[in-house]
């Protein structure tokens, strides 16, 4: 059979439909469990023994609560996209499981608002605490933006993280090809020829389709 994902969701469920008033009940040592846990799941993923892995699990951007608690020397990081290049994105991708919001245009731009609206809160109680990096910026300069990220993470920049397409790993996201190749600039607007039939999704963003960049 094939291993399961880490998942910090499945955590986020373990603790009961009152999650996420739920963490105030927990203390250090239960905190310190999960986390554990956690990592522990991860280790048949990291083969190599490096000190760093990465968990790009998209939704993880609705536990960032619980992440800063169980694994505090985590570093967060927020990629984000301009509404409608992201949200016609999700819109247009068949995803094997979940993202069940992904399948009408204005449950994506709620969502999307939603996701903004979340981050803008961590950005006020923890400033610093998430790291955002906008899709358009790194694309149209990919080193300045590699290296601002980087730096967050404490770690030396490396030319080989520009090449990150000749990297032969397994991947096994719905991302797995785009990996494969250098960052496309042709995807930014593409959404821009459809944009007559994505009123809704429009709609639905309200205010953050011009400030989506927080």
């Amino acid at each position: 059979g094939t291993m399961e994902l880490p998942d910090i969701g499945i955590i986020a469920r373990g603790l009961g439909p009152t999650y996420p008033q739920a963490l105030a009940e927990l203390d250090g040592a239960a905190l310190r469990a999960l986390g554990d846990g956690y990592i522990a799941s991860t280790r048949p993923h990291r083969k190599l023994g490096r000190p760093f892995f990465i968990d790009k699990m998209p939704n993880n951007f609705q536990h960032i609560g619980l992440i800063s608690l169980i694994l505090p020397k985590a570093r967060i990081i927020d990629a984000r996209r301009h509404p409608m290049g992201s949200c016609f994105s999700a819109f247009k991708q068949h995803f094997a499981q979940g993202q069940s919001f992904s399948y009408d245009l204005t449950d994506l731009g709620r969502y999307y608002r939603d996701y903004v609206e979340l981050m803008a809160h961590f950005d006020a109680v923890a400033p610093g605490r998430v790291h955002r990096v906008i899709y358009e910026d790194l694309v149209h300069d990919t080193e300045t933006e590699v290296r601002r990220l980087l730096d967050h993470c404490g770690l030396p920049f490396e030319a080989a993280c520009l090449r990150f397409y000749e990297n032969g790993r397994a991947v096994r996201t719905v991302s797995s090809e785009q990996v494969r190749q250098p960052i496309y600039r042709g995807g930014l607007d593409q959404w821009r020829a459809y944009e007559p039939w994505l009123g809704p999704l429009k709609d639905a963003l309200g205010p953050t389709y011009e400030d989506w960049r927080g």
